[in-house]
């Protein structure tokens, strides 16, 4: 459907940490008299709780049942109220300036309105922990009316006063409702800023997980609207809002309902929707990532999707349902993940093929090539040494090429890099140290340990085990990343420093005594004037006289040899410069650090003012490609013997 087309492509692209739980709470707007609060009514943590009828103690947890009609309804005030994702807000006050504000400039609610509706939401909000506040002017003149009633006299001018102070006090409170109330609420101090004692010491908060937020919905009725007010606002951070919530959670969403008088019963059910779809955990990830209102209403319609009707007569709304032992999930059939993921993945298919000649794509592909073939030549040489050749570089090349070219086509993200690890070669290390210890064949045990991995990967797929993931938490994922890039980091500085040792900078070289240096082959002891030539190949059934080539030293210019050649037929070479190597060392790190910055400068390339934004983006995606051909340039141009991976050219 288009709202799970939409919803996928919110959800499926972003590889964030899971969303905090979301505790839930709902209030509903309460009259006595003229005094008005909010009183909670449920609450809601996976599911439903409500205070029983009388007021006195919780229900205990069950399904929630909604009617479709309330569904529809949370639909429509989704589409007509505001909507306001991302506030920065600090305060309730604040918030809820921030929303009539914006109800005003929208045209949804007359200015003259402002300060009623500030001063209905900022009642005081009272908790089921907590026995009703009685601060009514109605009881004040309750009190009033009993103490003048006990008087055994009373004047005739007593009664006229207090009559005309009666008439006076209900007349300030029906001509200045807005300006009064909303100054009352500041004098009363009606919202805390910090959590009250209550809230601190309830020990419902052991219930709710540590990292939760809190999702406040208010509902309610009032008389001098003419139509709905309606807010569903996203925090840009949780914020404590003091008394608002029951336990001390910050709050991340807060919906506002408030209506003509008449449609309680209405205005709670619709509460009640939203709160229950809060806890879902599909639109409650759809909230957290919602871009604008059509976002959340195609969570909506996602979720009208999975709802299950039941007709009316044919069963008693009062029942409620009980939690069930175990949450079934969202797909029971064997191998239900490896379905999803071919259903979801074949009308993207050939786009993964066709896309990949996109500029972008090149520059990645050709990155991610070089990441390839660099690491598996590098990890297949130290695989060479640790394994005595079982598996080198060429092992190492087939191998991340099939393994690579199987993912690419099955899998769902054909961008990741496969190849050897340093956790890979530590444990060939020792599982080959191990099988040379125990007499065992090393590739035969090898093979048997490939086998059984491929079995366990495919009892995995096959029960969906991928969603043990959500239990796993990002700490341990950049842990792991952490220990990969700091292997490549440290093989990457220790073979420079290893350079250095092996190449090292000839500090003692002085240019003024450069007639002094010098290095000459001598030929060797006149006794030994014949070498033979081993290189020469022979048949096996000649005889040792004319075994080898027989070559005369005599006849050989010494002093034209090079060193190879000298030390190869005998000679010996004597002089202050045989020992002298070039600055290789220096050279290679020049290398590595001029492709290293200038990879990171073309990269910011991309934010500077020079050119046009095209060239720009284009240099920027292929920074990688440039400084690797330019210092490659560089060394080819030098004609230095600085050290270079090298692929072999037979497989063998």
């Amino acid at each position: 459907s288009p709202a799970a087309e939409r919803l996928r492509y919110i959800l499926g692209d972003d590889d964030e940490p899971p969303n905090p739980t979301l505790f839930t709470e709902m209030d509903t707007l309460q009259h006595d008299g003229e005094e008005m609060e909010w009183k909670e009514s449920a609450r809601w943590i996976k599911f439903e709780e409500k205070v029983e009828e009388g007021g006195e103690r919780w229900s205990k947890p069950h399904v929630s049942t909604l009617s479709l009609h309330s569904l529809f309804e949370l639909r429509t005030c989704l589409q007509t109220g505001t909507v306001l994702l991302d506030l920065d807000g600090y305060s309730l006050p604040q918030i809820i300036d921030d929303v009539i504000e914006k109800q005003i400039e929208d045209g949804l609610l007359k200015p003259e309105l402002r300060e009623k509706i500030s001063y209905v939401l900022l009642r005081k909000h009272r908790h089921q922990t907590k026995k009703p506040i009685h601060r009514s002017l109605a009881d004040i003149g309750k009190s009033v009316s009993s103490n003048t009633n006990r008087s055994p006299v009373r004047s005739p001018a007593a009664g006229a006063a207090f009559h005309r102070s009666t008439e006076d006090l209900r007349m300030r409170q029906s001509t200045s409702y807005g300006r009064l109330r909303h100054v009352q609420s500041r004098s009363m101090n009606d919202i805390s800023d910090t959590p009250s004692t209550d809230q601190l010491k309830n020990k419902f908060i052991k219930k709710i997980p540590k990292d939760a937020e809190a999702s406040n919905v208010l509902v309610g009725e009032v008389e001098f609207l003419e139509k709905p007010f309606v807010a569903f606002v996203r925090l840009l951070q949780a914020t404590m809002l003091g008394g608002v919530t029951e336990v001390p959670v910050p709050t991340r969403f807060l919906f506002i309902l408030l209506g003509p008088a008449g449609k309680a019963k209405s205005y709670n059910e619709i509460g009640r929707a939203i709160a229950t779809l809060m806890v879902d955990d599909l639109f409650s990830d759809v909230a957290y990532k919602a871009r604008d209102r059509e976002d959340l209403i195609a969570g909506i319609d996602e979720f009208l999707d999975e709802v299950i009707v039941l007709p009316p007569g044919e069963w008693d709304p009062n029942i409620r349902i009980e939690p069930p032992k175990k949450v079934p999930s969202a797909e029971k059939r064997f191998c239900g993940g490896l379905y999803l993921d071919i259903k979801r993945k074949l009308p993207w298919f050939p786009s993964d093929f066709y896309e990949g000649f996109h500029i972008q794509s090149i520059s990645a592909i050709l990155f991610i090539y070089l990441g390839c073939i660099t690491n598996a030549i590098t990890f297949g040489g130290l695989l060479g040494d640790a394994t005595d050749n079982y598996q080198g570089v060429m092992e190492s090349f087939l191998g991340t090429a099939m393994a690579g070219s199987m993912f690419c086509l099955f899998a769902g993200q054909p961008l990741i890099i496969l190849s050897s690890t340093g956790p890979i070669l530590i444990f060939e290390k020792l599982l080959f140290d191990f099988s040379k210890g125990n007499g065992i064949d090393y590739m035969e045990f090898r093979l048997w340990i490939g086998l059984h991995s491929a079995l366990q990967c495919l009892i995995l797929v096959a029960t969906d085990a991928s969603f043990i993931i959500k239990y796993i938490t990002r700490f341990t994922e950049e842990g792991f990343s952490t220990l990969i890039s700091f292997i490549f980091i440290y093989d990457a500085i220790k073979k420079m420093i290893g350079a250095f040792k092996y190449y090292p900078i000839n500090s003692d070289f002085k240019p003024d005594y450069v007639t002094m240096y010098k290095c000459e082959c001598i030929a060797p002891d006149p006794a030994n004037m014949t070498l033979f030539d081993a290189s020469v190949p022979v048949a096996p059934n000649t005889t040792n006289a004319s075994l080898y080539n027989a070559i005369n030293l005599t006849a050989l210019d010494w002093t034209q040899l090079s060193k190879k050649e000298c030390l190869k037929y005998g000679g010996s070479l004597v002089g202050k410069s045989c020992k002298f190597v070039p600055d290789l060392a220096l050279m290679s790190f020049i290398l590595f650090f001029g492709t290293y910055s200038m990879t990171l400068t073309l990269k910011k390339f991309k934010f500077s003012r020079y050119f046009p934004t095209k060239v720009r983006a284009f240099i920027a995606d292929f920074s990688n490609i440039f400084s690797i051909l330019l210092f490659c340039g560089v060394d080819a141009c030098f004609g230095l013997d600085t050290p270079k991976l090298h692929i072999p050219s037979i497989i063998k």
